[in-house]
């Protein structure tokens, strides 16, 4: 299908939960947001109904977020589940990985295509400061299983932020013995930390794409190591915008993502579901359309309409617009 901007949107990012086993310092407070109430969720049978009406019109790909989408009861099910909707040709889901050791085999039978995996750090003290109630090796482990379970491509999203001085290089190396492929995510505020609340971020801390990619390949200079060259054929399947490099012989690869210092919304090829059933034409604009009402009151066609109101709503760009009044464990990251 496409918008009326002549883009065809193919991809539905839909948020399972608003909860999380972490509490990241730029997603939420220590305390945990105000949690949803659990009747204003979509349940499992509604989000499989979701799907399938998507699907009809135009959806093929399908990314599983949350909050953090693992602690969700049943998600092994709902990814069976949503992997037998006739249309849906990939699925995806974006995780902090500590539940991967003992879920990834079951996700993968279960249909689930590949997974993202965040990670923000490599500093043990700095991921604990970070999540505020992780630890390192488990998001290490989770990516072991991701490995071992067959995933691929397997992805590592690393928000970059200049206050952290996080080891770039260190990151990207990642790629180089296994077929991990490293994204560097501009950090973006939003939702709560658009005014720096908890966290002390803001548009001062965003490190452009160029900036990082310029620094990668001067550290590896320093240290004797060849500079990123463009990943060509070898870059990793998948749906989204970035751009992909790699070091020469490398198994993986090393992508950047450029939310704003580089737009894609001339791209963007997506629609965001919250875990309260609400559709999203654009992460960066609260416009939101009521689908869980839809879903529980409507018949198909009055679900189909509430797609098509979303999709005639999404905006040719998000004009430099940053924050929101929802933040990204509410939105679905």
């Amino acid at each position: 299908m496409k918008d009326s901007h002549g883009r065809v949107i193919d991809y539905l990012r839909i948020s399972l939960t608003d909860r999380c086993n972490f509490r990241c310092i730029y997603c939420m407070p220590e305390e945990g947001v105000q949690q949803l109430p659990h009747e204003e969720i979509l349940r499992i049978e509604e989000i499989v109904q979701a799907v399938r009406v998507a699907a009809d019109m135009g959806i093929r790909s399908i990314r599983l977020t949350g909050g953090e989408p693992l602690v969700r009861l049943g998600v092994v099910d709902l990814v069976r589940d949503i992997a037998n909707v006739p249309g849906i040709e990939n699925i995806s889901m974006t995780t902090n990985g500590v539940l991967l050791p003992r879920m990834a085999d079951d996700l993968k039978t279960a249909g689930l295509s590949r997974v993202n995996i965040s990670l923000d750090t490599l500093d043990p003290d700095q991921f604990r400061q970070i999540t505020r109630r992780g630890e390192l090796q488990q998001t290490l482990d989770g990516i072991d299983a991701a490995l071992e379970a067959g995933f691929n491509p397997v992805k590592i999203n690393a928000v970059a932020v200049r206050s952290l001085h996080q080891d770039y290089l260190k990151f990207a190396e990642l790629s180089i013995d296994r077929p991990l492929h490293v994204r560097f995510i501009e950090y973006m505020p939003v939702g709560e930390s658009s005014g720096t609340d908890g966290c002390g971020w803001g548009k001062q801390d965003v490190v452009s794409c160029e900036e990082l990619f310029d620094t990668i390949n001067e550290q590896a200079r320093a240290q004797g190591l060849p500079e990123l060259v463009a990943a060509g054929e070898d870059r990793p399947l998948g749906w989204g915008p970035a751009r992909y490099f790699m070091f020469p012989g490398a198994q993986g690869t090393v992508g950047f993502i450029s939310p704003l210092s580089r737009h894609f919304c001339g791209e963007c090829n997506r629609l965001r579901l919250t875990a309260d059933g609400k559709l999203r034409p654009c992460l960066f604009s609260d416009n939101e359309y009521n689908l869980r009402a839809a879903l529980r009151e409507g018949d198909e066609e009055t679900q189909r309409a509430v797609f098509a109101e979303a999709l005639r709503a999404k905006p040719d760009d998000h004009h430099d617009r940053v924050g929101t009044e929802r933040g990204m464990s509410q939105i679905g990251g």
